[in-house]
C-alpha cells in the first residue's frame, strides 16, 4: 500500500482483524466490550528509536484488533503487517537512532539536538509529500497520538484535533507538568532511594528546572517554533498547542519504581509491550533446552535499537569472564567475535524475538545496558538483571535495579572481568534476586485491566467524549505564579509584615505611656 491508496483506505471503512493482539504483559486485548463504532486514529513518531515504534506498533495493533484503522508516520521502516495499520516511513535521517554508536552517543538522539539540526529537520519534513498529504487530510481522522519526546516539528497537526501523547519511557516531568501536575523533584527524580538530604534535594531540583528551561527557551521549542511560525503563520504558539492534549499514556507501573501521585488524565501502562514467549526456532531452542540445570544467562548490549561497537578491550573482558562461567550464555550481538568460548552462543535478532528467549524457564539472568524497556520485559518474565549503563537515563535505571533488588549494576567504564564474573554469579546463586524478579513480576500482572485494556479504553474514551474535556486540570492554566501561589504567600507576607509593625509601634507608644506616667509619679 502506498500513498496514493491511503484516502481511499480511509474511505472504505474498517474490518476487524481475526486474530487477537498478545501483549500488556500476558494479556489478550478481549475483555473489553466492542466500541461504538471504528475510527480512524493517527500516530505520529517523527523521531524515535526502533523500540519506540515496536511499543506503539503493539498499540496500534491493539487498537486495529477492535476495528479502528491506524495511520502510523515513522522513522523506521514498517518491521510488522496489519491489514487495519498503514505504517508511513517519512525517510529522513536526520536523527536516525541506528547510526549511532551506543558509546559514542549514550543518550541516543538527545546527543544530535541542537538549533540547527532540529530547524533542518522541520523544514525538510514539510516539503515531504507524505506530510503535505497527511497534513491535508488530519481532519479526517477522531483522534492524533503523538510520542512524548521530540514531537513539537508535528505540533501543527494538533491544532483543533484531540490527541494524547504517549511516553515509552515512564514518567516524564514535562508530560507531567504540561497536563498541570509539577512533580516534586526531591523524589521524582531518584526512585526508591532514602529521602535526600538538603544538598541532593537541591540539586535534583535545579536539574529539574535546568531541563524544563533548557527545552522551552535554548533548544527544541525555539528552533522548532521559528520553522512552524513561517510555515504556519496563523498558527498558536507550540506550547499552547501542547497544553491541550486530553490524555497521557505513560510506560510505568507503580511497582516498577517509586509511586507518584497522578492525575486521572495520567495513565500508566507499564508493560504494554510485553508479552508472553512464543517457541523458538531450531538451534536457539536446542541451545538453552540442553544447557541443563545450570541454565543460561541472556546477554544484550542494544540500547533500545542502537548499534553497540566496543573496543577489543571490553570485548575481551566479556568473553573471557563468559567463557569461565558454568551456564551457557546467549550473545545478541551484530558484529563478529573471535576467540567465542564453547558455552557462548552470538546470534543477532529482531527486538521481539528477545522476549521469546526471556521466557524461556532454562534462562536465569539478563545482562543489558538498563534501558527501560528492555527491564519492563526482564520484570515481566521474572528474570533478574545486570545492568551495565552508559547514558544517565540508564543509570537511573540501574539504580533502581540494584535497590529494588532486582539485580546488579555495574559501571561500564570500570568494567573487568573479575567484576562481572562475580556479578553474574551472584545474581544466578543468591536465589533472593530471582526471588525480588518473581515479586515483581507477580506486582505487575496482579491488575484489573491489562496495560493494553487500558490504553485502548481511555484512547476510545477520548474519542467517545470528544476530546474529553472534563480530564482537563484546572492547573493547566494557571501561570506558575498563580500554580506556586506565590502571590498570595507575597500577600500573607505582606500581611505579617504590616502586623508585625501595627504591634512593634504599639508596643513602643505603650511603652512610652507606661514610662510617661511613672516619671510624672516619680516628680
Amino acid at each position: 500500500m502506498n500513498l496514493r491508496t491511503l484516502s481511499c483506505w480511509l474511505a472504505v471503512g474498517v474490518c476487524a482483524t481475526s486474530m487477537g493482539v498478545a501483549g500488556g504483559v500476558g494479556a489478550v486485548v478481549e475483555d473489553l466490550p466492542p466500541p461504538e463504532k471504528p475510527c480512524r486514529i493517527l500516530m505520529l513518531l517523527p523521531i524515535s528509536c526502533r523500540s519506540d515504534a515496536e511499543v506503539f506498533v503493539s498499540y496500534a495493533e491493539a487498537l486495529a484488533y477492535r476495528g479502528h484503522r491506524i495511520v502510523m508516520l515513522l522513522n523506521q521502516k514498517p518491521q510488522r503487517k496489519n491489514f487495519n495499520v498503514f505504517q508511513l516511513y517519512h525517510g529522513l535521517d536526520h536523527f536516525r537512532h541506528d547510526q549511532l554508536d551506543a558509546l559514542e552517543s549514550p543518550d541516543g538522539v538527545l546527543d544530535l539536538v541542537s538549533h540547527d539540526k532540529l530547524a533542518s529537520f522541520t523544514r525538510e519534513f514539510y516539503q515531504l509529500d507524505e506530510v503535505k498529504a497527511l497534513y491535508k487530510m488530519r481532519k479526517k481522522f477522531d483522534l492524533i497520538v503523538v510520542h512524548q519526546m521530540l514531537s513539537e516539528v508535528v505540533y501543527p497537526f494538533l491544532h483543533e484535533m484531540p490527541f494524547i501523547s504517549f511516553s515509552t519511557a515512564g514518567i516524564d516531568s514535562q508530560q507531567s507538568a504540561t497536563l498541570g501536575n509539577v512533580l516534586n523533584p526531591s523524589f521524582e527524580i531518584e526512585p526508591l532511594l532514602r529521602p535526600l538530604d538538603a544538598l541532593k534535594r537541591f540539586q535534583s531540583t535545579f536539574a529539574h528546572c535546568f531541563r524544563l528551561w533548557y527545552r522551552k527557551y535554548w533548544t527544541v521549542v525555539p528552533a522548532v517554533q521559528k520553522e512552524i511560525s513561517a510555515l504556519f503563520p496563523k498558527l498558536p504558539p507550540l506550547l499552547d498547542l501542547e497544553r491541550n492534549q486530553s490524555l497521557a499514556l505513560v510506560n510505568s507501573h507503580f511497582s516498577l519504581g517509586s509511586p507518584l501521585p497522578l492525575l486521572p488524565s495520567q495513565v500508566e501502562v507499564g508493560g504494554i509491550h510485553c508479552r508472553p514467549g512464543q517457541p523458538l526456532a531450531g538451534d536457539v531452542d536446542a541451545w538453552i533446552s540442553g544447557a541443563g540445570e545450570a541454565g543460561v544467562i541472556y546477554l544484550s548490549l542494544g540500547s533500545v535499537g542502537q548499534p553497540f561497537s566496543m573496543s577489543s578491550q571490553y570485548r575481551q573482558v566479556l568473553t573471557q569472564a563468559l567463557g569461565k562461567l558454568d551456564q551457557r550464555v546467549i550473545w545478541r550481538y551484530k558484529d563478529e567475535v573471535h576467540d567465542l568460548p564453547d558455552n557462548v552462543l552470538v546470534r543477532e535478532w529482531l527486538p521481539q524475538q528477545q522476549q521469546d528467549v526471556l521466557a524461556h524457564p532454562h534462562v536465569k539472568a539478563f545482562v543489558n545496558l538498563g534501558d527501560f524497556l528492555s527491564i519492563q520485559e526482564a520484570v515481566c518474565h521474572s528474570k533478574p538483571v545486570l545492568a551495565l549503563p552508559i547514558s544517565s537515563q540508564q543509570a537511573k535505571n540501574a539504580a533502581t535495579v540494584r535497590n529494588s533488588g532486582l539485580g546488579l549494576s555495574l559501571p561500564w567504564e570500570d568494567l573487568t572481568e573479575d567484576l562481572l564474573l562475580r556479578a553474574l554469579r551472584e545474581i544466578v546463586e543468591n536465589p533472593k534476586f530471582q526471588e525480588t524478579a518473581s515479586e515483581a513480576s507477580s506486582a505487575l500482572r496482579d491488575q484489573l485491566h491489562t496495560p493494553l485494556d487500558l490504553a485502548v479504553f481511555w484512547t476510545e474514551y477520548v474519542i467517545r467524549q470528544e476530546g474529553a474535556p472534563r480530564l482537563r486540570s484546572p492547573a493547566v492554566s494557571l501561570s506558575w505564579v498563580e500554580f506556586l501561589m506565590l502571590d498570595v504567600l507575597a500577600a500573607l507576607h505582606l500581611v505579617l509584615l504590616l502586623s508585625f509593625v501595627i504591634l512593634w509601634r504599639l508596643a513602643r507608644f505603650i511603652s512610652r505611656l507606661v514610662c510617661g506616667s511613672e516619671k510624672l509619679k516619680t516628680e
